[in-house]
């Protein structure tokens, strides 16, 4: 889905301000490197994004790539946005589904989900791997909701030129366009691409907001922001960014859930209900991944 020459707000609102500078742990998973901003010491969630984990960009040898075996999943739901690469997904509900760069997997943990994501069908050549990896905390009342699955297709996103910006909706609504993926809580998931100099004003709609610059660098505000790393908007916006050099950057927004402990891969209100996953994990009470009989153990502590 495609709209060109979308209107754009005009930048006489106000520049905006960014509230905190958050820069990433560079953590080293074996396969690849990611770099973490969520969560982090002085932020633990914007919206309900509780996670966001900038993965490579990597390159892979023939017949190497990514295996992270089967892991548990509680009151989250889940998005992995592919720039270039493929990652097989299979999940304990059945699904087996690859992502590609452009389209969203939309995992909803709910009570319980268990799911592996390993190397796609590229193997035979060398690859590549880029991408961001987000988990949104599910809001009260919808913790406990039933698990599911649902694969969106890059060409069911809106994209949109704004001013000169190629902007893609993944989840939410902006600039006259809603994506397709459903959601249980208010948020707002942008890929803007700018040109050197290209100027946008993000929407001002969102009780939180904040970027991530993938690539190249931004001025915000009146704030230049380099690649790798996330500015939280003072008040939610609005935020202006004009591009320093060709860029990529990554717009999250929303509104807060509340209070969220995680622990591993669980997501929960409760530290009770993170205890009880914890057992039931190490006890074998989750349902696993048809055809995959690996998992990842209970980490000691």
């Amino acid at each position: 889905m495609s709209f060109s020459d979308a209107p754009a707000p005009a930048c006489a609102n106000g520049r905006g301000s960014i509230e905190l500078r958050i820069e990433p742990v560079e953590r080293d998973l074996g396969e690849l490197t990611v770099r973490r901003a969520l969560p982090s010491p002085g932020r633990r969630t914007v919206g309900s994004f509780i996670f966001f984990d900038h993965m490579g960009p990597a390159e892979f040898p023939p017949g190497e790539g990514i295996q992270v075996r089967p892991h548990p999943h509680i009151g989250l739901a889940t998005v992995t946005y592919l720039f270039e690469g493929e990652i097989m997904h299979r999940d304990s509900l059945g699904y087996v589904q690859p992502i590609r760069a452009g389209a969203v997997n939309l995992m909803t943990a709910g009570r319980g989900i268990v799911h592996s994501e390993r190397a796609g069908e590229d193997l035979h050549t060398t690859s590549r791997l880029h991408g961001i990896q987000s988990w949104m905390a599910l809001p009260d009342g919808h913790e406990e909701t039933d698990p599911a699955f649902v694969h969106y297709p890059a060409s069911t996103l809106p994209e949109l030129d704004v001013s000169g910006v190629t902007v893609r909706v993944i989840i939410g609504t902006a600039y006259g366009a809603t994506s397709p993926v459903s959601t249980l809580s208010p948020m707002l998931y942008l890929e803007c691409r700018m040109p050197e100099g290209a100027q946008i004003l993000l929407p001002d709609d969102q009780a939180e907001l904040a970027i991530y610059v993938v690539e190249g660098g931004v001025v915000a505000g009146d704030e230049e922001v380099g690649a790798g790393v996330m500015a939280v908007a003072a008040d939610g916006g609005p935020l202006s960014l004009r591009a320093a050099a060709d860029s990529r950057v990554m717009v999250i927004g929303g509104a807060p859930v509340g209070r969220r402990h995680i622990w591993w891969n669980l997501v929960s209100s409760s530290r009770e209900r993170i205890e009880q996953a914890k057992a039931d994990w190490k006890s074998g009470r989750f349902a696993m991944v048809p055809g995959d009989d690996e998992f990842i153990p209970l980490p000691e502590k």
